[in-house]
């Protein structure tokens, strides 16, 4: 199943994790891990609602959904966002990238591909 955005973004416009994590079949702990948040981030509404959560959902699904169709669906794309060593970026994965803060290198190594770029 092709995931959309607007099946994680509630109607004030929040990334619901819950979604997210049904179509992974993940834990919120193992999600939260991922991403590099903690896991009150995840479960805490009024944290889950915070601008630094959003962005770092937004980040994240971005980079899934870019990579999704390379990978074939969106467990293919959580596949490699958690394992994949990127090399121009210190063969580090996407996951250790984006717990880092690192969110716009990977973004912009996945326009470098999608433009024709080496990997």
């Amino acid at each position: 199943m092709n995931m959309e955005i607007k099946d994680v973004v509630d109607r004030e416009g929040f990334i619901m994790a819950e979604a997210l994590l049904d179509e992974l079949h993940i834990t919120k702990r193992e999600f939260a891990h991922a991403i590099g948040l903690s896991h009150s981030a995840i479960i805490r509404k009024d944290r889950l609602h915070a601008v630094s959560t959003q962005q770092r959902l937004r980040q994240t699904m971005e980079i899934l959904k870019r990579i999704e169709p390379w990978a074939g669906s969106i467990s293919g794309a959580w596949s490699w966002y958690r394992t994949y060593p990127i090399s121009p970026l210190g063969d580090l994965t996407a996951e250790e990238l984006v717990s880092h803060g690192r969110a716009d290198d990977v973004r912009a190594y996945l326009s470098h591909i999608a433009e024709g770029g080496y990997a």
